[in-house]
């Protein structure tokens, strides 16, 4: 009987085992967990747990499907055909790592095999009955082995079937997708077409109502109006008839009211002429704007006027309010537009006796100057030629022609690209007619344009002269400014001599 020593195992290792070969790649690091059974079986150990293989997770996935096929949409349907094809494709890979596995377990029981073989002849005794049982022991595992190769070739095949019938299904799922998508499309411009056509059709029969509606509503007024047309002819009714009497009487008024004025003017005239005799003086000129007056002597006894003190006044026509106008200290005064609508009133003191001259009635307008007016302030800048007669209360000694700018908020005199004077509408600015200064004075106007800053400027003709003051007054108000003369603010509640 043979003796083992304690170095049996290193010997047997080098000797009677061949080594394993490099190129086998094992699925697993360590071997597998197998017991003997009845009649030498060799049995798996079962886990604690029973982990469901892949085949039966595929075929639950595929009951399912089944029995929610009808309550699925198509596209909820698609995803699980798509999911069952993955599923069964990771089946498959898993199959086919198995089938690796099986490779190299069959590779590793027949080196086994062949190492007890070698082994069985080198033992004798007990030793040898137990290569023996190993040896049965492996012959045994390489049977069940190749019965599991069966089994998982013919899981193989079924997950194969299983995955063409996924495949198939994801494709046909796939192509009724496309078609219900294909279908729905269509019905989404079938609809809008539709409601295009409703749209046209609502548009068009809208403007046919409108079209006809305006049409019947022209011809109804043609009929009314030849209806009404025929009824003043055949019976005029009363109200045309007060109508007309109405017009005639507004006529009759104005043309009574002119010929009142006109009487009125010419008695005050002929009350001047036969007062003459009495009074020593009498205003001369016409009494209206764009002219001037002068007080005349009409007697040989009356006394120079240079010996005598002027003032002159503007009255209300109702003879209620006097305003002194400041300055106005001359024998002549050239009416501006405050005074239109207004009496002028010239008072003289004669060695403290007060004699008063009154204007036939009040001051006309110039005739076209509201006109000519308005057509100016439709421009941003007018613009008038002048001549500078006095700055500052002194002679000016050129004659040179100067431009005059009336703005909308601001007025300016230059010569030339040389600005001599540039302000905005203020309190300080005053602006009004000459008030004195001989036949001239109906031309001229007197600007301060701030304090210390004063024109008398002369312009081309009495018209440009007034619609200067007008429309710098117009802006002006437009700015919260009243612009006017020194002391035209104040009037005086009196009717007699100061």
């Amino acid at each position: 009987m043979t003796r083992v020593g304690r170095d049996f195992g290193d010997t047997m290792q080098k000797d009677a085992v061949p080594a394993v070969s490099a190129d086998v790649i094992f699925s697993s690091s360590r071997f597998p967990n197998y017991k003997i059974g009845a009649n030498n079986q060799i049995v798996e150990a079962k886990d604690e747990q029973k982990v469901l293989s892949m085949k039966e997770v595929v075929a639950r996935e595929t009951a399912q499907l089944l029995e929610q096929q009808k309550r699925l949409s198509v596209r909820d349907l698609a995803s699980k055909f798509e999911k069952g094809l993955a599923a069964a494709a990771k089946l498959s890979e898993e199959a086919r790592l198995r089938e690796a596995a099986s490779l190299e377990k069959h590779v590793l029981l027949k080196k086994l095999r062949d190492a007890l073989e070698s082994l069985k002849g080198r033992v004798a005794g007990r030793n040898k009955d137990d290569v023996e049982d190993a040896i049965s022991m492996v012959e045994a595992l390489a049977v069940q082995l190749t019965q599991r190769e069966g089994e998982l070739m013919q899981e193989k095949a079924e997950v194969k079937k299983l995955a063409n019938f996924l495949k198939q299904a994801s494709e046909d799922a796939k192509k009724l997708v496309d078609e219900e998508r294909a279908f729905a499309r269509a019905e989404i411009e079938n609809a809008r077409a539709a409601v295009q056509r409703v749209e046209e059709a609502l548009q068009e029969q809208e403007q046919m109502s409108r079209a006809s509606g305006k049409q019947d509503l022209e011809e109804l007024m043609k009929e009314v109006q030849e209806a009404r047309r025929i009824k003043m002819l055949h019976q005029p009714s009363k109200v045309m008839d007060m109508e007309h009497e109405l017009r005639a009487l507004r006529a009759q008024l104005t043309e009574k009211s002119k010929n009142s004025v006109r009487l009125q003017k010419e008695l005050a005239i002929s009350k001047r002429g036969l007062e003459q005799n009495s009074q020593l003086y009498e205003l001369d000129g016409p009494e209206a704007l764009g002219s001037y007056l002068r007080i005349q002597p009409c007697s040989d006894d009356a006394p120079e006027l240079s010996k005598c003190s002027i003032q002159w006044y503007r009255v209300s026509s109702q003879g209620g309010k006097k305003e002194l106008i400041s300055g106005a200290i001359k024998s002549v005064y050239a009416p501006e537009p405050f005074d239109v609508g207004r009496i002028l009133q010239a008072d003289i003191n004669l060695e403290g006796q007060w004699l008063t001259l009154t204007t036939a009635g009040p001051i006309d307008p110039a005739a076209g100057l509201g006109s000519y007016v308005e057509a100016l302030v439709r421009k941003h800048d007018i613009e008038f030629n002048v001549v500078i007669t006095q700055m500052n209360g002194v002679n000016h000694p050129s004659e040179s022609i100067h431009v005059f700018h009336v703005g909308k908020m601001r007025i300016k005199l230059c010569k030339g690209k040389t600005t001599i004077a540039k302000e905005y509408f203020s309190t300080s600015m005053q602006l009004c007619g000459v008030r004195g200064g001989g036949n001239a004075a109906a031309q001229a106007l007197f600007w301060q344009a701030k304090q210390g800053l004063s024109f008398v400027l002369a312009f081309e003709s009495e018209r440009e002269r007034n619609a200067a003051i007008m429309l710098a007054r117009r802006f002006a108000f437009d700015c919260n400014i009243m612009l006017a003369g020194p002391d035209d603010r104040a009037p005086l509640e009196t009717n007699g001599a100061p």
